[in-house]
């Protein structure tokens, strides 16, 4: 019998949230232990024995591997959150979605200056997303180590997108289509 890789454990729904979109579920792999622990072990294994302060999560499910890879690396979490989310003093930064704009926060004083970033989310399509979020980091003074996703949909150009710019980025699998 052959081993589980990352890729089996995520289930596609045909048609969500409309026609035409092929959706990459990865709550089947956040369900199974095995696939859990997969998933943490290979999104840190290039980062080891690199100088990590803290782990950022952009929302939402980079709030789950977020806060389990910062537990395994004993370090702090920061969220990476939709407009409106987080009390206290924001910073703000805008980015361009499919259909529309929009805005994500991070506290003002989440991530001091120097402090090495490893910024991970379960999905990697436009780059929009991860793009705001590094723009996040870097104002508050914080240094990209890297990013790491689970799935890269490489034909959305998030992947050439984050390394043009010079970001080392780590990806579990890729799945072809929307």
């Amino acid at each position: 019998m052959q081993k589980k890789t990352v890729k089996d454990y995520i289930r596609t729904i045909v048609d969500f949230p409309h026609e035409g979109i092929m959706f990459r579920d990865v709550t089947t792999l956040f369900a199974d232990p095995r696939g859990m622990r997969l998933a943490i072990d290979q999104l840190l294994d290039p980062y080891v024995g690199q100088r990590i302060d803290k782990v950022v999560g952009l929302e939402a499910r980079g709030f789950i591997l977020g806060g389990a890879i910062a537990h395994q690396l004993s370090i702090g979490f920061v969220p990476i959150r939709k407009k409106g989310k987080l009390p206290g003093a924001v910073i703000s930064e805008e980015y361009t979605l499919e259909y529309g704009e929009a805005v994500v926060e991070v506290h003002d004083d989440a991530i001091q200056p120097g402090e090495k970033i490893l910024v991970v989310d379960d999905l990697l399509a436009t780059g929009g997303t991860a793009q705001a979020g590094i723009k996040l980091v870097e104002r508050l003074g914080g240094e990209i180590v890297g990013c790491a996703f689970i799935i890269d949909l490489p034909e959305l150009g998030g992947h050439k997108l984050l390394a043009d710019m010079g970001y080392d980025i780590h990806v579990l699998c890729e799945f072809e289509g929307t």
